[in-house]
């Protein structure tokens, strides 16, 4: 059995669980050397400071998202310092969701942003969680699972230095990535943002993650500030805590462990990812043993800025203040007295505004403390080169050449590859040969783009269908695969398979993201599984492709199937599948989580008393011996 946590990372987790299990709140593991870049900036951003008035610095602490701002006036009036798009927050017309269209509407913002008194420019945030996933025709890349189970650092950086070069392209400079949470039950909705349940993974690949978002500087042109998320457990949560849709959710619930514990698993990528330089994190909805993460000044303030020496600032979650106490003035004072030194809201900007201006007139928020944020808030926005006069923060639309073009998918198509996980492969079934007289497809999956990238695509939640400009289906992939003398078939139910020399079936999970997927039962669809029952009656060899952002109940699909291959959600480039079903790189994808072998069964992770797994965390096959 693989160890919990990879043993090549556990000489640098060890103070940390060292430091837990005392639980001495005054242990110091500093983990600021890449902060030293933000702190080059500290004179100049208290030079500014100084210069502020209480409204102009309350201003820098204000995000809400575009969709709901008022009048774009409203960015003069109230001094704000940033904006966000969330999850499908784009241009109102939908005619101009569009590469030019985004592109304008983020200028747009900024040129009010730059009319103001002294003239500080936006920091625009927008999730670019696998590729600059809301605008059509950019490259999808795998979702983090996927990654997990490459274990490349150096693809990971390559992947965010490519993301970066697109969200620059459109005038966005921040993107709310990566996610460091390491989830531990496959239950929860965002799985797949994660890269696995090992922490000695995650504390890898998050810190790859931001060198590749933030480059070698972050005043580059190429470069967007990155945003380690989020802090802290919330891949922990006890299920039936959270906000799932029956109430029996693990999404915004409770990690409940001792400091240990939470040390132990949940804290080392965001180690790596302040020591990498990260500029910005975000506080998590969860709470850890019943109090809100964004209310814990113990974790915001005492570990993470004292203790690790974090010195950009933190941004909270959409709305998440709202959720501390049901009078809004006191979720902001307890928001940022904990340390929250940005806010991200929707429509409340204006009461936000004028409540914190009243709490800092009253001490109530210390104006020690809004200069502290502000202060931080500027470091970034120097450190970015924002506030450069010799560049403009408007987009350098030069870069749109490279926008979705074959550079980046081919980094995409690799990345879908090497995420790839053979999980069976009975009797030498893959890989398939190109020149056979036909292979009949079929499956849900199989023609659905929107499938194969899952949420977070275009949409918050994603959708089913072939809306995805510049993608390739699996099956288009396949028939782009194969000879010129091999028939290709399809049925999406798996019939009129008889007389084809095998069967491919695309199966698995429809969109969804956050608590929209949290799930008390992993069985296959029931169309799935018909699929599959279909093309076994044939009497041919069948292949079955699970496109899933998390493992699923497998037994009854493994009963039928003479080769599983598990894809995760590949994105956009499904030529990366086909490269291994035809063998033309073989399978090294390793499971960066325990498969369970039922539902009743989790949550299920290596190290976990009586550990009795389908398939093992670290597991995957190959071709050859």
């Amino acid at each position: 059995m693989k160890p919990p946590y990879s043993t090549v990372r556990l000489g640098r987790l060890l103070p940390l669980m060292l430091a837990g299990a005392a639980l001495a709140p005054h242990f110091c593991v500093r983990a600021a050397s890449g902060q030293q870049v933000l702190l080059a900036y500290d004179a100049q951003a208290k030079a500014l400071l100084a210069k502020m008035t209480l409204a102009e610095k309350v201003g820098q602490m204000c995000q809400p998202d575009q969709a709901f701002l008022r009048d774009p006036d409203d960015i003069q009036r109230y001094f704000l310092g940033s904006l966000l798009s969330g999850g499908g927050s784009g241009p109102k017309n939908k005619a101009d969701y569009t590469l030019k269209g985004w592109t304008d509407m983020v200028d747009v913002y900024q040129e009010h942003a730059l009319k103001t008194r002294l003239a500080i420019p936006l920091l625009y945030g927008v999730d670019a969680v696998h590729g600059h996933n809301n605008i059509p025709g950019a490259v999808i890349f795998p979702h983090n699972i996927g990654l997990g189970c490459a274990r490349d650092p150096g693809l990971v950086e390559r992947i965010e230095r490519a993301t970066a070069e697109e969200v620059r392209a459109t005038g966005i400079n921040w993107v709310f990535a990566p996610c460091v949470a390491v989830p531990r039950d496959v239950r929860w909705g965002r799985t797949y943002e994660g890269y696995a349940e090992d922490p000695g993974v995650v504390e890898l690949l998050g810190a790859a993650a931001v060198r590749g978002f933030q480059g070698s500087r972050l005043t580059r042109p190429r470069s967007v500030v990155a945003c380690a998320k989020h802090f802290v457990g919330d891949g922990g949560t006890a299920f039936g805590t959270g906000k799932g849709l029956d109430g029996q959710g693990l999404d915004q619930g409770d990690t409940r462990c001792n400091e240990a514990t939470l040390r132990r698993i949940h804290l080392p990528g965001y180690l790596t990812a302040v020591q990498a330089g990260v500029a910005t994190i975000m506080p998590s909805y969860s709470s850890w043993n019943r109090l809100k993460c964004t209310a814990n000044k113990y974790l915001l303030t005492e570990v993470l800025k004292r203790e690790l020496g974090f010195e950009g600032f933190l941004i909270s979650d959409y709305n998440a203040i709202d959720q501390l106490d049901p009078d809004y003035r006191r979720c902001i004072a307890l928001a940022i007295n904990a340390g929250i030194d940005m806010v991200m809201l929707t429509d409340k900007y204006p009461e936000f505004c004028r409540q914190l201006t009243e709490l800092a007139r009253t001490g109530q928020v210390p104006m020690s403390r809004i200069d502290d944020a502000v202060t931080r808030i500027l470091r970034v926005k120097f450190a970015a080169g924002l506030m450069d006069p010799r560049r403009s923060p408007l987009a350098d639309r030069r870069l749109q050449r490279a926008f979705g073009g074959p550079r980046h998918r081919r980094l995409a198509r690799q990345a879908v590859r090497e995420s790839s996980v053979l999980l069976k492969n009975a009797r030498h079934t893959l890989p398939l040969a190109k020149t056979v007289t036909r292979l009949h497809v079929s499956g849900k999956g199989a023609d659905d783009l929107g499938m194969q990238c899952g949420g977070w695509t275009i949409d918050w939640q994603g959708k089913m269908g072939n809306d995805v400009p510049g993608g390739t289906s699996i099956l288009t992939a396949i028939r782009q695969a194969v000879s010129r003398h091999t028939a290709v078939t399809f049925s999406r139910d798996g019939r009129g398979a008889e007389g084809a020399a095998a069967g491919v079936v695309v199966i698995g999970e429809k969109p969804y993201a956050e608590f929209m997927g949290d799930r008390a039962d992993l069985a296959v669809d029931q169309e799935d599984l018909a699929a599959i029952t279909n093309l076994k009656r044939a009497g041919i060899p069948v292949v079955v492709i699970l496109i899933s952002g998390r493992p699923l109940y497998l037994e009854p699909v493994l009963a039928q199937a003479d080769a599983v291959v598990a894809a995760w959600l590949p994105g956009s480039q499904g030529e990366g599948v086909t490269d291994v079903l035809f063998g033309d790189y073989p399978p090294t994808g390793k499971l960066s989580h325990s498969w369970p072998r039922a539902s009743s069964r989790l949550p299920l992770d290596a190290g976990d008393p009586g550990y009795d797994p389908l398939f093992a965390l670290g597991y995957g096959l190959t071709y050859g011996p």
